[in-house]
């Protein structure tokens, strides 16, 4: 997958996660990198458990990115809790 391919699926995963888990987006820029680190997250978790994404490179990657995602975010807010 090419750079501007990863950064698009990157900040669209982070938006995503930022909609389900906080009702909005947090900006372009925040969205990308809660993405990039959610693909990071969620490639070592789907490796973890042997789950593979199969179809198009880019929903696969979009799907194990906001996978990731969506635990980053979780954990960020269980510790902005405490």
């Amino acid at each position: 997958m090419s750079l501007i391919m990863s950064l698009i699926v990157g900040a669209l995963a982070g938006w995503l996660a930022g909609i389900i888990l906080k009702g909005k987006g947090s900006g372009l820029l925040i969205n990308l990198i809660v993405g990039i680190i959610g693909g990071i997250i969620g490639g070592w978790l789907f490796g973890l458990l042997g789950i593979r994404t199969t179809g198009s490179e880019a929903i696969g990657s979009l799907v194990t990115s906001f996978v990731g995602a969506v635990i980053l975010l979780y954990i960020v807010n269980l510790i902005r809790k405490k």
